[in-house]
């Protein structure tokens, strides 16, 4: 049984039943997660999910709106769901929808709107347009007003090898560039009882890799009574029978405590990789950005964690051309990652999102220049990346085995520091920690063939 198959009581969940139902998600691990829950409501209430291009009576489309793109692509993929079935059941979900209901509610076709709350009323709201033939439209809260996280369990990460658990919602930062405390509202933790419930199921369902994510990581617990904080949670649930290895989505600078630090480092099922946005490496920039850190303050934050791993990967997000970033700006910023040498750098133009204090801002840079600001840091990140993938040549590594091109004999797998490894091997090993020898290394990551101690 695989864990699609998975009911949210414990029970088999049945592949026969009202219909088919399809799933479009964009954006982040969250969105990830929560269109997966969502997906588990489905297959208890007897759907079967199908492929989004294949034909359903049910198409539900989680929705992006961190940039313009994402908020465009939402609306192509809710018109295309439309038109590969005029007469299916759509749904629009997530942070778009929830940030802009009644554009997304307008979109002709569209039945259910719902943002990023009560998303357990889904199939209930499917089943009324359903039965009433009459289109339900936004059923979204004020999402300020919501101060509980929302449970919605996950027993189904179909062909994957790991897990991803949502344990916090929201975010409290207001970053002057950011929608996303409107999409997502003020920060929310799941209980940590939950949260160690969760894992243990997602460990009988043959797991053993788990993801934490959230929209705001590394703010788990602050809601709670107690004193509970992400290096807790990460010790609760650390023993967990069948887990292997648990990983970190994202948390920021000012997050990265001296007792996460020796959390990572102390306990060995940790992956020994933190992403850390720094969004700009200029102190001017940073504070038009609001954001809670300066340059000198993210050195000594990576200081601190390679005092105690040296060999960690520490990855990052850099937005491009805000407004008032000038060419020293911009300069800056490259030196900063040069200086910080991280593993991976997610590039982001600036995009303009409607209502953010970003948006008033004067001097916003031309589309050209952050085009060309764009590339030149994709290139410069693409060195570090190769940098630190290339420490790893005539080296061991343990990979979680997945299917990679079957076609030709190749496996590949991330090590814990999140560096992709291609390597010849049998689908049977998949879903299997194994070791690979390392002979190459590239921007993308590493390839190599199964150490001698794999050999059957």
């Amino acid at each position: 049984m695989t864990a699609r198959e998975v009911a949210t009581d414990g029970a088999p969940a049945t592949t026969a039943g009202p219909g088919r139902v399809a799933f479009y998600t964009l954006g982040c691990k969250v969105n990830s997660y929560d269109t997966e829950a969502v997906a588990s409501l489905f297959v208890r209430s007897g759907y079967q999910v199908v492929s989004f291009d294949e034909d359903a009576e049910v198409y539900v489309i989680n929705t992006c709106s961190v940039t313009n793109m994402g908020a465009r692509k939402s609306r192509q993929v809710i018109r295309r769901a439309i038109k590969r079935n005029p007469s299916a059941v759509v749904v629009a979900m997530g942070c778009y929808a929830q940030y802009a209901p009644d554009e997304v509610a307008a979109i002709p076709g569209v039945d259910v709107v719902v943002g990023t709350h009560r998303r357990g009323e889904i199939v209930d709201l499917v089943e009324e347009v359903r039965r009433t033939k009459r289109p339900v439209r936004a059923v979204v809260d004020k999402i300020f007003k919501v101060r509980e996280f929302e449970e919605l369990p996950v027993f189904s990460f179909e062909g994957r090898t790991r897990a991803v658990l949502k344990i916090q919602d929201g975010c409290n930062e207001f970053c002057s560039f950011c929608q996303i405390p409107w999409a997502r509202g003020r920060n929310r933790s799941r209980r940590p009882e939950n949260v160690v419930e969760q894992v243990r199921l997602l460990a009988e369902a043959g797991y053993k890799e788990i993801v934490l994510t959230g929209v705001h990581l590394g703010t788990y617990g602050v809601d709670l009574e107690g004193e509970m904080n992400l290096a807790r949670i990460l010790r609760m649930i650390h023993d967990t029978p069948g887990i292997e290895r648990i990983r970190l989505s994202s948390v920021d600078p000012h997050e990265v405590t001296d007792e996460l630090i020796e959390t990572v480092a102390d306990l060995p099922k940790i992956c020994r990789h933190l992403h850390i946005p720094a969004q700009a490496g200029d102190d001017d920039v940073l504070l038009l950005m609001r954001r809670r850190n300066s340059v000198a303050e993210f050195h000594e934050v990576v200081q601190r964690v390679r005092r105690v791993m040296p060999e960690v990967a520490i990855t990052t997000d850099i937005i491009v051309g805000f407004p008032g970033e000038t060419e020293s700006h911009f300069e800056n910023t490259v030196r900063f990652c040069a200086e910080i040498g991280f593993s991976r750098i997610h590039v982001f133009p600036y995009s303009v999102r409607k209502g953010t204090l970003a948006e008033k801002l004067p001097g916003h840079v031309p589309d050209e220049v952050k085009q060309e600001r764009t590339e030149r840091l994709i290139s410069l990140g693409r060195k570090l990346s190769y940098n630190y993938n290339a420490r790893l040549v005539g080296r061991e590594v343990t990979v979680l085995a997945e299917e990679g091109q079957p076609e030709h004999g190749k496996l590949e797998g991330l090590t814990d520091t999140y560096v992709r490894v291609v390597f010849a091997g049998k689908p049977e090993l998949c879903g299997r920690f194994v070791r690979v020898a390392v002979e190459r290394a590239t921007a993308d990551g590493v390839s190599g063939h199964l150490a001698p101690s794999e050999a059957p």
